[in-house]
Protein backbone atom coordinates (compact mmCIF):
# COMPACT_ATOMS: atom_id res chain seq x y z
CA UNK A 1 0.00 0.00 0.00
CA UNK A 2 2.86 2.38 0.84
CA UNK A 3 4.46 1.72 -2.53
CA UNK A 4 1.15 2.44 -4.29
CA UNK A 5 0.84 5.76 -2.42
CA UNK A 6 4.40 6.64 -3.41
CA UNK A 7 3.51 5.99 -7.04
CA UNK A 8 0.41 8.21 -6.78
CA UNK A 9 2.32 11.11 -5.17
CA UNK A 10 5.64 10.56 -6.95
CA UNK A 11 7.17 12.82 -9.61
CA UNK A 12 6.74 12.43 -13.32
CA UNK A 13 9.48 10.31 -14.88
CA UNK A 14 10.67 11.52 -18.30
CA UNK A 15 13.65 9.44 -19.31
CA UNK A 16 16.00 6.66 -18.29
CA UNK A 17 19.52 7.34 -19.52
CA UNK A 18 21.61 4.75 -21.29
CA UNK A 19 23.42 2.31 -19.05
CA UNK A 20 27.08 3.18 -18.66
CA UNK A 21 30.09 2.25 -16.54
CA UNK A 22 30.39 4.49 -13.49
CA UNK A 23 33.23 6.69 -12.40
CA UNK A 24 33.51 8.26 -9.00
CA UNK A 25 32.38 11.90 -8.95
CA UNK A 26 33.36 14.62 -6.46
CA UNK A 27 31.67 14.22 -3.10
CA UNK A 28 28.12 15.52 -3.01
CA UNK A 29 27.71 15.74 -6.81
CA UNK A 30 25.49 13.20 -8.55
CA UNK A 31 27.74 10.76 -10.38
CA UNK A 32 27.22 9.76 -13.96
CA UNK A 33 29.15 7.06 -15.78
CA UNK A 34 31.90 8.00 -18.15
CA UNK A 35 31.92 5.42 -20.90
CA UNK A 36 28.85 4.63 -22.93
CA UNK A 37 28.09 0.98 -23.50
CA UNK A 38 25.45 -0.42 -25.79
CA UNK A 39 22.64 -1.86 -23.65
CA UNK A 40 21.63 -5.45 -24.36
CA UNK A 41 18.42 -6.03 -26.22
CA UNK A 42 16.64 -6.97 -22.98
CA UNK A 43 17.50 -3.70 -21.24
CA UNK A 44 15.10 -0.79 -21.03
CA UNK A 45 14.74 1.73 -23.78
CA UNK A 46 16.46 5.10 -23.26
CA UNK A 47 13.07 6.78 -22.85
CA UNK A 48 10.72 5.83 -20.06
CA UNK A 49 7.81 3.81 -21.45
CA UNK A 50 4.62 4.51 -19.43
CA UNK A 51 1.77 2.04 -19.50
CA UNK A 52 -1.48 3.04 -21.23
CA UNK A 53 -3.26 4.01 -18.00
CA UNK A 54 -0.44 6.28 -16.84
CA UNK A 55 0.04 7.73 -20.32
CA UNK A 56 -3.60 8.75 -20.80
CA UNK A 57 -3.91 10.05 -17.22
CA UNK A 58 -0.75 12.13 -17.71
CA UNK A 59 -2.23 13.63 -20.88
CA UNK A 60 -5.42 14.64 -19.07
CA UNK A 61 -3.52 16.20 -16.15
CA UNK A 62 -1.14 18.01 -18.52
CA UNK A 63 -4.10 19.43 -20.45
CA UNK A 64 -5.71 20.57 -17.20
CA UNK A 65 -2.43 22.22 -16.19
CA UNK A 66 -2.29 24.14 -19.47
CA UNK A 67 -5.90 25.30 -19.09
CA UNK A 68 -5.18 26.39 -15.54
CA UNK A 69 -2.17 28.39 -16.71
CA UNK A 70 -4.21 30.07 -19.46
CA UNK A 71 -6.95 30.86 -16.93
CA UNK A 72 -4.39 32.31 -14.53
CA UNK A 73 -2.93 34.71 -17.09
CA UNK A 74 -6.33 35.72 -18.45
CA UNK A 75 -8.07 35.95 -15.05
CA UNK A 76 -8.06 39.79 -14.84
CA UNK A 77 -9.80 40.07 -18.21
CA UNK A 78 -12.20 37.22 -17.37
CA UNK A 79 -13.05 38.79 -14.01
CA UNK A 80 -13.79 42.12 -15.67
CA UNK A 81 -15.98 40.43 -18.33
CA UNK A 82 -17.94 38.41 -15.76
CA UNK A 83 -18.45 41.50 -13.63
CA UNK A 84 -19.81 43.47 -16.59
CA UNK A 85 -22.18 40.63 -17.46
CA UNK A 86 -23.39 40.30 -13.87
CA UNK A 87 -22.14 36.74 -13.40
CA UNK A 88 -20.41 37.45 -10.07
CA UNK A 89 -23.58 37.48 -7.99
CA UNK A 90 -23.85 34.98 -5.12
CA UNK A 91 -26.61 33.00 -6.84
CA UNK A 92 -24.35 32.26 -9.78
CA UNK A 93 -21.03 31.86 -7.96
CA UNK A 94 -22.32 29.03 -5.67
CA UNK A 95 -23.22 26.64 -8.56
CA UNK A 96 -19.90 27.45 -10.22
CA UNK A 97 -17.99 26.52 -7.06
CA UNK A 98 -19.90 23.22 -7.00
CA UNK A 99 -18.80 22.46 -10.57
CA UNK A 100 -15.22 23.44 -9.72
CA UNK A 101 -15.21 21.08 -6.73
CA UNK A 102 -16.51 18.26 -8.87
CA UNK A 103 -13.80 18.91 -11.45
CA UNK A 104 -11.12 18.82 -8.75
CA UNK A 105 -12.43 15.47 -7.51
CA UNK A 106 -12.32 14.11 -11.05
CA UNK A 107 -8.73 15.26 -11.47
CA UNK A 108 -7.83 13.66 -8.14
CA UNK A 109 -9.35 10.42 -9.44
CA UNK A 110 -7.30 10.70 -12.63
CA UNK A 111 -4.16 11.19 -10.50
CA UNK A 112 -5.00 8.00 -8.57
CA UNK A 113 -5.45 6.09 -11.84
CA UNK A 114 -2.05 7.40 -12.96
CA UNK A 115 -0.56 6.11 -9.72
CA UNK A 116 -2.03 2.66 -10.34
CA UNK A 117 -0.55 2.70 -13.84
CA UNK A 118 2.84 3.57 -12.38
CA UNK A 119 2.57 0.86 -9.73
CA UNK A 120 2.07 -1.78 -12.42
CA UNK A 121 5.20 -0.60 -14.26
CA UNK A 122 8.48 -2.16 -12.96
CA UNK A 123 10.49 0.72 -14.40
CA UNK A 124 8.68 3.29 -12.28
CA UNK A 125 8.66 1.08 -9.17
CA UNK A 126 12.43 0.71 -9.35
CA UNK A 127 12.83 4.46 -9.88
CA UNK A 128 10.65 5.38 -6.88
CA UNK A 129 12.59 2.91 -4.73
CA UNK A 130 15.90 4.58 -5.65
CA UNK A 131 14.41 8.07 -5.13
CA UNK A 132 13.12 7.23 -1.64
CA UNK A 133 16.43 5.60 -0.71
CA UNK A 134 18.33 8.70 -1.84
CA UNK A 135 16.13 10.99 0.25
CA UNK A 136 16.78 8.77 3.29
CA UNK A 137 20.51 8.41 2.65
CA UNK A 138 22.47 10.87 0.46
CA UNK A 139 25.22 8.36 -0.26
CA UNK A 140 27.33 8.61 -3.41
CA UNK A 141 26.01 5.27 -4.65
CA UNK A 142 22.36 6.30 -4.25
CA UNK A 143 22.99 9.58 -6.06
CA UNK A 144 24.84 7.76 -8.83
CA UNK A 145 21.83 5.52 -9.41
CA UNK A 146 19.38 8.43 -9.21
CA UNK A 147 21.39 10.37 -11.81
CA UNK A 148 20.41 7.72 -14.37
CA UNK A 149 16.86 9.12 -14.34
CA UNK A 150 15.39 12.39 -15.59
CA UNK A 151 12.27 13.31 -13.63
CA UNK A 152 10.41 16.29 -12.19
CA UNK A 153 13.22 18.27 -10.58
CA UNK A 154 11.11 19.30 -7.55
CA UNK A 155 11.73 15.82 -6.15
CA UNK A 156 15.51 15.89 -6.70
CA UNK A 157 17.38 16.04 -3.34
CA UNK A 158 19.45 19.14 -2.54
CA UNK A 159 23.15 18.63 -3.33
CA UNK A 160 24.60 21.91 -2.03
CA UNK A 161 23.34 24.37 0.58
CA UNK A 162 24.33 28.03 0.77
CA UNK A 163 24.90 27.72 4.53
CA UNK A 164 27.30 24.78 4.38
CA UNK A 165 30.19 25.64 6.74
CA UNK A 166 32.83 24.66 4.21
CA UNK A 167 31.43 27.17 1.75
CA UNK A 168 31.37 30.15 4.11
CA UNK A 169 34.37 29.81 6.39
CA UNK A 170 36.58 31.93 4.12
CA UNK A 171 33.93 34.35 2.87
CA UNK A 172 33.57 37.89 4.17
CA UNK A 173 30.30 37.51 6.01
CA UNK A 174 28.36 35.84 3.20
CA UNK A 175 24.73 36.50 2.36
CA UNK A 176 21.90 36.67 4.85
CA UNK A 177 18.46 35.20 4.34
CA UNK A 178 17.45 38.58 2.89
CA UNK A 179 19.91 38.01 0.06
CA UNK A 180 23.33 39.06 -1.16
CA UNK A 181 24.35 42.71 -1.49
CA UNK A 182 23.28 44.65 -4.59
CA UNK A 183 24.18 48.12 -5.81
CA UNK A 184 21.13 50.22 -5.01
CA UNK A 185 20.03 52.99 -7.39
CA UNK A 186 20.14 56.58 -6.24
CA UNK A 187 16.78 58.19 -5.32
CA UNK A 188 14.98 59.69 -8.31
CA UNK A 189 14.51 63.00 -6.51
CA UNK A 190 17.58 63.67 -4.43
CA UNK A 191 17.38 66.44 -1.89
CA UNK A 192 13.61 66.07 -1.31
CA UNK A 193 12.72 65.75 2.36
CA UNK A 194 11.45 62.24 3.14
CA UNK A 195 8.47 63.39 5.16
CA UNK A 196 5.27 61.48 5.84
CA UNK A 197 3.40 63.70 3.39
CA UNK A 198 5.89 62.96 0.60
CA UNK A 199 5.65 59.23 1.31
CA UNK A 200 1.85 59.38 1.04
CA UNK A 201 2.13 61.30 -2.24
CA UNK A 202 4.50 58.72 -3.70
CA UNK A 203 2.48 55.72 -2.50
CA UNK A 204 0.17 55.41 -5.59
CA UNK A 205 3.19 55.52 -7.92
CA UNK A 206 5.00 52.92 -5.85
CA UNK A 207 1.98 50.61 -5.82
CA UNK A 208 1.58 50.97 -9.58
CA UNK A 209 5.29 50.25 -10.16
CA UNK A 210 5.10 47.17 -7.94
CA UNK A 211 2.07 45.82 -9.76
CA UNK A 212 3.60 46.45 -13.21
CA UNK A 213 6.91 44.82 -12.22
CA UNK A 214 5.31 41.73 -10.69
CA UNK A 215 2.81 41.12 -13.49
CA UNK A 216 3.59 42.29 -17.01
CA UNK A 217 7.11 43.65 -16.44
CA UNK A 218 8.78 40.53 -15.09
CA UNK A 219 7.24 38.31 -17.77
CA UNK A 220 8.26 40.68 -20.56
CA UNK A 221 11.80 40.84 -19.21
CA UNK A 222 12.12 37.07 -18.60
CA UNK A 223 9.71 35.31 -20.98
CA UNK A 224 11.47 32.02 -20.21
CA UNK A 225 9.79 32.01 -16.80
CA UNK A 226 6.31 31.75 -18.36
CA UNK A 227 4.91 28.26 -17.83
CA UNK A 228 3.28 27.97 -21.26
CA UNK A 229 6.59 28.69 -23.03
CA UNK A 230 8.39 26.13 -20.88
CA UNK A 231 5.68 23.59 -21.66
CA UNK A 232 6.14 24.18 -25.40
CA UNK A 233 9.93 23.85 -25.09
CA UNK A 234 9.85 20.77 -22.84
CA UNK A 235 10.71 18.18 -25.57
CA UNK A 236 13.67 20.31 -26.67
CA UNK A 237 14.86 20.77 -23.06
CA UNK A 238 14.67 17.03 -22.38
CA UNK A 239 16.62 16.29 -25.53
CA UNK A 240 19.28 18.88 -24.65
CA UNK A 241 19.63 17.53 -21.14
CA UNK A 242 19.99 13.97 -22.44
CA UNK A 243 22.77 15.13 -24.77
CA UNK A 244 24.65 16.78 -21.91
CA UNK A 245 24.34 13.72 -19.67
CA UNK A 246 24.86 10.91 -22.19
CA UNK A 247 27.34 12.49 -24.62
CA UNK A 248 29.16 15.03 -22.44
CA UNK A 249 29.05 13.15 -19.12
CA UNK A 250 27.17 16.01 -17.47
CA UNK A 251 26.29 15.86 -13.78
CA UNK A 252 23.10 17.52 -12.60
CA UNK A 253 22.83 19.07 -9.14
CA UNK A 254 20.32 21.06 -7.11
CA UNK A 255 21.63 24.07 -5.18
CA UNK A 256 19.69 25.78 -2.39
CA UNK A 257 20.16 29.58 -2.47
CA UNK A 258 19.87 31.85 0.57
CA UNK A 259 16.34 32.95 -0.41
CA UNK A 260 15.10 29.35 -0.47
CA UNK A 261 15.06 29.01 -4.26
CA UNK A 262 16.33 25.74 -5.70
CA UNK A 263 18.72 26.22 -8.63
CA UNK A 264 19.04 23.61 -11.36
CA UNK A 265 22.64 23.17 -12.56
CA UNK A 266 24.61 21.00 -14.97
CA UNK A 267 28.36 20.42 -14.66
CA UNK A 268 30.61 18.98 -17.38
CA UNK A 269 34.11 18.14 -16.09
CA UNK A 270 36.96 18.23 -18.61
CA UNK A 271 39.83 18.22 -16.09
CA UNK A 272 40.70 14.62 -16.91
CA UNK A 273 41.04 15.20 -20.65
CA UNK A 274 44.06 16.10 -22.76
CA UNK A 275 42.60 19.56 -23.44
CA UNK A 276 44.61 22.15 -21.42
CA UNK A 277 41.60 24.49 -21.27
CA UNK A 278 39.70 21.76 -19.43
CA UNK A 279 41.40 22.93 -16.23
CA UNK A 280 39.40 26.16 -16.52
CA UNK A 281 35.72 26.32 -15.55
CA UNK A 282 33.31 28.47 -17.56
CA UNK A 283 30.15 29.44 -15.65
CA UNK A 284 27.45 30.25 -18.22
CA UNK A 285 24.71 32.83 -17.62
CA UNK A 286 21.85 32.41 -20.09
CA UNK A 287 19.57 34.96 -21.77
CA UNK A 288 16.01 35.93 -20.87
CA UNK A 289 14.53 32.92 -22.69
CA UNK A 290 17.61 30.69 -22.49
CA UNK A 291 18.08 27.42 -20.63
CA UNK A 292 21.35 25.58 -20.02
CA UNK A 293 19.91 22.58 -21.88
CA UNK A 294 19.90 24.49 -25.19
CA UNK A 295 21.71 27.76 -24.48
CA UNK A 296 25.13 29.35 -24.70
CA UNK A 297 26.68 26.48 -22.71
CA UNK A 298 27.39 24.74 -26.05
CA UNK A 299 30.03 27.34 -27.05
CA UNK A 300 32.59 26.72 -24.26
CA UNK A 301 31.79 23.00 -24.40
CA UNK A 302 32.84 22.84 -28.03
CA UNK A 303 35.94 24.86 -27.14
CA UNK A 304 37.02 22.17 -24.65
CA UNK A 305 36.44 23.92 -21.31
CA UNK A 306 34.88 22.53 -18.15
CA UNK A 307 31.43 24.09 -17.96
CA UNK A 308 28.86 24.83 -15.27
CA UNK A 309 25.41 25.84 -16.55
CA UNK A 310 22.46 26.95 -14.44
CA UNK A 311 18.87 28.05 -15.00
CA UNK A 312 17.43 31.36 -13.82
CA UNK A 313 14.97 31.21 -10.90
CA UNK A 314 11.63 30.16 -12.34
CA UNK A 315 13.21 28.58 -15.44
CA UNK A 316 12.69 24.80 -15.98
CA UNK A 317 13.94 23.01 -12.83
CA UNK A 318 14.81 26.17 -10.88
CA UNK A 319 12.19 27.58 -8.50
CA UNK A 320 11.30 31.18 -7.68
CA UNK A 321 10.94 34.22 -9.93
CA UNK A 322 13.79 36.01 -11.78
CA UNK A 323 13.95 39.36 -10.02
CA UNK A 324 17.43 40.95 -9.65
CA UNK A 325 17.80 39.98 -5.98
CA UNK A 326 16.86 36.36 -6.68
CA UNK A 327 19.16 36.31 -9.70
CA UNK A 328 22.13 37.50 -7.63
CA UNK A 329 21.30 35.02 -4.84
CA UNK A 330 21.29 32.20 -7.40
CA UNK A 331 24.60 33.31 -8.92
CA UNK A 332 26.19 33.46 -5.48
CA UNK A 333 25.36 29.85 -4.63
CA UNK A 334 26.48 28.73 -8.12
CA UNK A 335 29.92 30.34 -7.64
CA UNK A 336 30.20 28.91 -4.11
CA UNK A 337 29.31 25.48 -5.47
CA UNK A 338 32.01 25.77 -8.14
CA UNK A 339 34.67 26.76 -5.59
CA UNK A 340 33.85 24.65 -2.54
CA UNK A 341 32.25 21.55 -3.99
CA UNK A 342 33.66 21.21 -7.51
CA UNK A 343 37.13 22.29 -6.37
CA UNK A 344 37.93 25.15 -8.77
CA UNK A 345 39.99 28.11 -7.58
CA UNK A 346 38.55 31.56 -8.37
CA UNK A 347 41.60 32.17 -10.60
CA UNK A 348 40.45 29.22 -12.75
CA UNK A 349 36.86 30.44 -13.19
CA UNK A 350 35.63 32.37 -16.24
CA UNK A 351 32.18 33.97 -16.30
CA UNK A 352 30.51 33.87 -19.71
CA UNK A 353 27.15 35.54 -20.28
CA UNK A 354 24.81 36.12 -23.16
CA UNK A 355 22.34 39.02 -23.33
CA UNK A 356 20.49 39.56 -20.04
CA UNK A 357 22.81 37.07 -18.36
CA UNK A 358 25.25 39.98 -18.21
CA UNK A 359 23.58 41.10 -14.96
CA UNK A 360 24.50 38.00 -12.97
CA UNK A 361 27.90 37.83 -14.69
CA UNK A 362 28.81 41.40 -13.74
CA UNK A 363 27.46 40.86 -10.22
CA UNK A 364 29.73 37.82 -9.83
CA UNK A 365 32.69 39.80 -11.20
CA UNK A 366 32.02 42.61 -8.71
CA UNK A 367 31.50 40.22 -5.77
CA UNK A 368 34.29 37.75 -6.57
CA UNK A 369 37.13 39.98 -7.85
CA UNK A 370 39.63 37.09 -8.04
CA UNK A 371 37.85 35.27 -10.87
CA UNK A 372 39.95 34.83 -13.99
CA UNK A 373 37.94 36.72 -16.64
CA UNK A 374 34.53 37.94 -17.81
CA UNK A 375 33.14 37.50 -21.34
CA UNK A 376 29.90 39.34 -22.16
CA UNK A 377 28.19 38.50 -25.44
CA UNK A 378 25.47 40.83 -26.78
CA UNK A 379 24.88 42.37 -23.39
CA UNK A 380 23.82 45.92 -22.44
CA UNK A 381 24.88 48.59 -19.96
CA UNK A 382 21.55 49.45 -18.31
CA UNK A 383 17.97 48.28 -18.70
CA UNK A 384 16.30 51.70 -18.55
CA UNK A 385 17.28 52.90 -22.09
CA UNK A 386 16.21 49.58 -23.61
CA UNK A 387 12.89 49.59 -21.76
CA UNK A 388 12.15 53.16 -22.86
CA UNK A 389 12.72 52.16 -26.49
CA UNK A 390 9.94 49.59 -26.52
CA UNK A 391 7.38 51.41 -24.33
CA UNK A 392 5.24 54.47 -25.19
CA UNK A 393 6.90 57.81 -24.50
CA UNK A 394 4.04 58.81 -22.22
CA UNK A 395 5.04 55.95 -19.89
CA UNK A 396 8.59 57.24 -19.44
CA UNK A 397 8.21 58.13 -15.76
CA UNK A 398 6.47 54.87 -14.85
CA UNK A 399 8.95 52.74 -16.81
CA UNK A 400 11.98 54.45 -15.26
CA UNK A 401 10.58 54.18 -11.74
CA UNK A 402 9.56 50.52 -12.18
CA UNK A 403 12.94 49.47 -13.56
CA UNK A 404 14.98 51.36 -10.97
CA UNK A 405 12.96 50.07 -8.03
CA UNK A 406 12.24 46.47 -9.05
CA UNK A 407 14.11 45.43 -12.22
CA UNK A 408 17.37 47.37 -11.98
CA UNK A 409 19.88 45.56 -14.23
CA UNK A 410 22.83 47.95 -13.89
CA UNK A 411 25.46 45.91 -15.73
CA UNK A 412 27.93 48.71 -16.48
CA UNK A 413 27.98 49.97 -12.89
CA UNK A 414 28.77 46.47 -11.62
CA UNK A 415 31.33 45.70 -14.33
CA UNK A 416 33.32 48.86 -13.58
CA UNK A 417 33.96 47.49 -10.07
CA UNK A 418 35.83 44.50 -11.51
CA UNK A 419 39.56 44.89 -12.10
CA UNK A 420 40.23 41.76 -14.15
CA UNK A 421 40.28 40.97 -17.90
CA UNK A 422 37.06 41.65 -19.81
CA UNK A 423 35.99 40.81 -23.37
CA UNK A 424 32.86 42.43 -24.82
CA UNK A 425 31.37 40.74 -27.89
CA UNK A 426 29.16 42.93 -30.08
CA UNK A 427 26.72 41.50 -32.63
CA UNK A 428 27.00 43.81 -35.63
CA UNK A 429 23.51 42.91 -36.92
CA UNK A 430 21.89 43.31 -33.52
CA UNK A 431 19.32 46.12 -33.52
CA UNK A 432 18.54 45.85 -29.79
CA UNK A 433 21.82 46.08 -27.94
CA UNK A 434 23.65 49.42 -27.72
CA UNK A 435 27.38 50.10 -27.58
CA UNK A 436 27.12 52.03 -24.31
CA UNK A 437 28.54 49.19 -22.19
CA UNK A 438 31.76 49.19 -24.24
CA UNK A 439 32.22 52.93 -23.97
CA UNK A 440 31.43 53.08 -20.25
CA UNK A 441 34.00 50.40 -19.43
CA UNK A 442 36.74 52.10 -21.45
CA UNK A 443 35.84 55.52 -20.06
CA UNK A 444 36.02 54.21 -16.51
CA UNK A 445 39.30 52.34 -16.90
CA UNK A 446 41.09 54.90 -19.14
CA UNK A 447 39.38 58.28 -18.54
CA UNK A 448 42.28 60.37 -19.89
CA UNK A 449 42.62 58.31 -23.07
CA UNK A 450 38.86 58.30 -23.64
CA UNK A 451 38.65 62.09 -23.56
CA UNK A 452 37.24 64.06 -26.50
CA UNK A 453 39.60 62.83 -29.24
CA UNK A 454 39.76 59.23 -28.06
CA UNK A 455 36.02 58.94 -27.48
CA UNK A 456 35.25 60.44 -30.87
CA UNK A 457 37.47 58.06 -32.82
CA UNK A 458 36.23 54.99 -30.89
CA UNK A 459 32.63 55.97 -31.61
CA UNK A 460 33.53 56.26 -35.28
CA UNK A 461 35.17 52.83 -35.16
CA UNK A 462 32.12 51.29 -33.45
CA UNK A 463 29.78 52.79 -36.05
CA UNK A 464 31.67 51.18 -38.94
CA UNK A 465 29.36 49.14 -41.13
CA UNK A 466 31.87 46.39 -41.99
CA UNK A 467 35.17 44.86 -40.94
CA UNK A 468 36.79 46.54 -43.94
CA UNK A 469 35.67 49.96 -42.73
CA UNK A 470 36.89 49.16 -39.20
CA UNK A 471 40.33 48.24 -40.57
CA UNK A 472 40.34 51.42 -42.66
CA UNK A 473 39.69 53.60 -39.60
CA UNK A 474 42.33 51.70 -37.62
CA UNK A 475 44.97 52.13 -40.32
CA UNK A 476 44.03 55.77 -41.02
CA UNK A 477 45.33 56.79 -37.60
CA UNK A 478 48.44 54.61 -38.05
CA UNK A 479 48.11 52.84 -34.72
CA UNK A 480 51.53 51.66 -33.56
CA UNK A 481 50.70 48.65 -31.41
CA UNK A 482 54.23 48.20 -30.04
CA UNK A 483 54.24 51.82 -28.86
CA UNK A 484 50.79 51.42 -27.25
CA UNK A 485 51.90 48.29 -25.42
CA UNK A 486 55.08 49.94 -24.15
CA UNK A 487 53.10 52.94 -22.85
CA UNK A 488 50.63 50.73 -21.00
CA UNK A 489 53.31 48.46 -19.55
CA UNK A 490 55.35 51.42 -18.36
CA UNK A 491 52.33 52.91 -16.63
CA UNK A 492 51.42 49.59 -15.02
CA UNK A 493 54.96 49.05 -13.76
CA UNK A 494 55.01 52.52 -12.20
CA UNK A 495 51.47 52.88 -10.83
CA UNK A 496 50.18 49.31 -10.43
CA UNK A 497 47.32 47.46 -12.12
CA UNK A 498 44.30 48.97 -10.34
CA UNK A 499 41.84 50.96 -12.45
CA UNK A 500 41.10 53.73 -13.27
CA UNK A 501 44.38 54.69 -14.93
CA UNK A 502 45.53 58.24 -15.62
CA UNK A 503 47.58 57.15 -18.64
CA UNK A 504 47.27 59.62 -21.52
CA UNK A 505 47.25 62.64 -19.23
CA UNK A 506 50.25 64.29 -20.84
CA UNK A 507 49.80 62.75 -24.28
CA UNK A 508 49.15 64.45 -27.58
CA UNK A 509 45.72 64.21 -29.22
CA UNK A 510 47.14 61.89 -31.88
CA UNK A 511 48.63 59.62 -29.21
CA UNK A 512 45.30 59.42 -27.37
CA UNK A 513 43.54 58.49 -30.59
CA UNK A 514 46.00 55.69 -31.26
CA UNK A 515 45.80 54.37 -27.71
CA UNK A 516 41.99 54.59 -27.66
CA UNK A 517 41.67 52.58 -30.87
CA UNK A 518 44.22 50.05 -29.64
CA UNK A 519 42.33 49.51 -26.38
CA UNK A 520 38.97 49.36 -28.14
CA UNK A 521 40.21 46.62 -30.44
CA UNK A 522 41.61 44.65 -27.47
CA UNK A 523 38.47 44.93 -25.32
CA UNK A 524 35.83 44.67 -28.04
CA UNK A 525 35.26 41.83 -30.47
CA UNK A 526 32.78 42.27 -33.33
CA UNK A 527 30.83 39.21 -34.45
CA UNK A 528 28.86 39.60 -37.67
CA UNK A 529 25.56 38.03 -36.64
CA UNK A 530 22.13 38.73 -35.17
CA UNK A 531 21.31 38.70 -31.48
CA UNK A 532 20.19 35.06 -31.23
CA UNK A 533 22.84 33.40 -33.41
CA UNK A 534 24.92 30.95 -31.32
CA UNK A 535 28.51 32.06 -30.87
CA UNK A 536 30.88 29.65 -32.72
CA UNK A 537 33.57 28.03 -30.59
CA UNK A 538 36.47 29.72 -32.52
CA UNK A 539 35.01 33.10 -31.48
CA UNK A 540 35.14 32.13 -27.80
CA UNK A 541 38.46 33.74 -26.89
CA UNK A 542 39.98 34.70 -23.57
CA UNK A 543 40.12 38.46 -22.87
CA UNK A 544 43.29 40.43 -23.51
CA UNK A 545 45.43 41.55 -20.58
CA UNK A 546 48.91 42.98 -20.20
Amino acid sequence: MAKLLSCVLGPRLYKIYRERDSERAPSGVPETPTSVTTPPSSSWDTYYQPRALEKHADSILALASVFWSISYYSSPFAFFYLYRKGYLSLSKVVPFSHYAGTLLLLLAGVACLRGIGRWTNPQYRQFITILEATHRNHSAENKRQLANYNFDFKSWPVDFHWEEPSSRKESRGGPSRQGVALLRPEPLHRGTADTLLNRVKKLPCQITSYLVAHTLGRRMLYPGSVYLLQKALMPMLLQGQARLVEECNGRRAKLLACDGNEIDTMFVDRRGTAEPQGQKLVICCEGNAGFYEVGCISTPLEAGYSVLGWNHPGFAGSTGVPFPQNEANAMDVVVQFAIHRLGFQPQDIIIYAWSIGGFTATWAAMSYPDISAVILDASFDDLVPLALKVMPDSWRGLVTRTVRQHLNLNNAEQLCRYQGPVLLIRRTKDEIITTALRLKLLQYRYPRVMAEEGLRVVRQWLEASSQLEEASIYSRWEVEEDWCLSVLRSYQAEHGPDFPWSVGEDMSADGRRQLALFLAQKYLHNFEATHCTPLPAPNFQMPWHL
